[in-house]
């Protein structure tokens, strides 16, 4: 009886040292198994969606967007035009400023063609000085003029374009 508990106990033991074994051998194999969860496990990037599906998508999109897109039109040509009046409008404030300028370079010849006393020569000349200089500002208001009105051209032109960018994506 003892030979064959001594038989038992050693075949038991031998039982459990290979349970142990299995048990290290399982463990090694799923200590990594949450890290291949995650790499096995698949991401969807990108879902198809049947072509029907899509186009109503498109088309509400492009029902939504259209009136904002006309309004928006809308308010570019209203402010092109106001840009294009005022470019007018400051077309003709120039061209009333270069003839009051000839006026005045006109009247300025006649009356220095004019015999004077010496008296009245100095007031011409004061005068002129005064002339002259306000000449010089009002030609630098119109090289100012003509600044601006090359610059809103120039806004002008750039709206336009852009007006016409906006449109292309239509």
């Amino acid at each position: 009886m003892a030979a064959s508990l001594s038989s038992s106990v050693s075949s038991l033991q031998s039982s459990l040292h290979l349970l142990d074994s299995s048990i290290s051998t399982l463990d090694a194999g799923v200590s990594d198994f949450p890290r291949l969860c995650k790499v096995l496990q698949t991401t969807r990037h990108f879902e198809l969606l049947p072509e029907p599906t899509l186009r109503e998508a498109q088309q509400s999109l492009l029902d939504e967007i259209t009136p904002s897109i006309a309004q928006l039109l809308s308010l570019a040509s209203n402010h092109v035009e106001k840009l294009s009046r005022r470019e007018q409008g400051l077309r003709a404030k120039c061209e009333l400023q270069e003839g009051r300028l000839n006026s005045n370079d006109t009247h300025q010849s006649s009356s220095r063609d004019r015999p004077s006393s010496s008296n009245r020569q100095g007031k011409t000349s004061a005068t002129s000085a005064a002339k002259a200089a306000e000449l010089r500002r009002l030609i630098q208001k119109k090289e100012r003029l003509q600044y601006a009105v090359e610059r809103l051209e120039l806004q002008s032109t750039q709206r336009e374009r852009q007006l016409r960018k906006s449109m292309a994506f239509q």
